[in-house]
């Protein structure tokens, strides 16, 4: 259909000629409402990106001689990020003579993650970075461990099965 027939049935219905395949031979033009097709095309775009999931690491520094109580504050915002699902990478500064002492630095790391050990796994394991000891931990997967439940469960009852087959 010619251009001009286009345009005219397009005012005709108060709508817009759309041009959806300008590459093809001849280019193929749609009636339909412009703002309509904008608004579908960037609510798609949104539900594309609420399922999307960005794991972030966030990062927690310590000293080597931290006090008992600053340590267990740290611990539970470890907790609350971990819960949220990021990353964690915990960090020991050490200053001065403070790095003669590794020692200290590595028990406070193994502290936190002995507090923690039900519900983080070690990324990965204590290493000194320059000036500082640092190590990451990732939220445990509960998903594998549910899995990993009822497939006992399936064994169990094939075992059963087996038994009750043999009686």
């Amino acid at each position: 259909m010619d251009l001009s027939r286009a345009l005219q049935l397009a005012r005709d219905a108060d709508v817009d000629l759309v041009e959806v395949a300008p590459n093809s031979d001849p280019p193929v033009c749609r009636l339909l409402d412009y703002g309509k097709l904008l608004y579908l095309t960037s609510k798609k775009e949104r539900e594309s990106k609420k399922g999307q999931r960005s794991t972030e690491q966030k990062e927690v520094r310590f000293r080597p001689n931290i006090g008992t109580h600053d340590l267990e504050a740290k611990t539970r915002k470890i907790r609350e990020f971990i819960e949220d699902g990021s990353k964690v990478k915990l960090t020991v500064r050490f200053r001065g003579r403070e790095a003669a002492h590794q020692q200290l630095g590595l028990s406070v790391l193994k502290r936190v993650a002995d507090e923690l050990k039900d519900e983080v796994r070690l990324e990965r394991p204590p290493a000194m970075e320059g000036r500082a000891l640092s190590m990451v931990l990732i939220p445990a997967l509960v998903k594998t461990e549910k899995a990993g439940e009822g497939a006992d469960d399936n064994k169990q009852d094939q075992v059963e099965e087996m038994a009750d087959a043999k009686n």
